[in-house]
């Protein structure tokens, strides 16, 4: 009896589906960090510039004469704006790498238990380059803002 010889066309066609099947799924898994990486990345910028516009439209909204106040509390440095005659008063400060935002009594302690949460942040610092610029640098960047009151007193 002859016996049966096997083709090397049938190992040959496995082995390039193989290739192709590897090389898909490759393509897939990097696809998918790349989009995963990109997504992450839009989503910080989306962050950051929430908090850079949200701190400028604060402080557009209250800027008047004497509103707009820098001061030095026990949580570190607050940036305290006034609400007309009220009495009361907006303060941004940072607590446990956390920026808060509480609304109280102008010269009352802050409260950190009761502050809301505007985004996550390490650094918070508030500088007067000039009489009538404000600059706010967090980890999302730097604000800086020309206050139209003539005679604004952030320190």
């Amino acid at each position: 009896m002859r016996g049966r010889e096997q083709s090397p066309l049938g190992l040959y066609t496995i082995g390039i589906a193989a290739l192709f099947l590897a090389g898909f799924f490759l393509l897939v898994l990097f696809g998918a960090g790349n989009y995963r990486n990109t997504v992450q990345g839009q989503n910080d910028n989306m962050t950051n510039r929430a908090l850079r516009s949200y701190l400028a439209t604060v402080i557009r909204g209250y800027d008047s004469v004497n509103a707009i106040k820098a001061e030095e509390s026990e949580y570190g440095p607050a940036l305290i704006i006034l609400d007309g005659d009220s009495g009361y008063a907006l303060r941004i400060y940072k607590y446990e790498d956390k920026l808060l935002e509480d609304y109280g009594p102008a010269g009352s302690k802050l409260n950190p238990r009761n502050a809301q949460t505007i985004g996550k942040t390490g650094l918070f610092e508030l500088k007067r380059p000039s009489a009538d610029i404000l600059a706010i640098t967090t980890d999302a960047g730097c604000v800086r803002l020309h206050l139209r009151s003539e005679g604004g007193s952030a320190q």
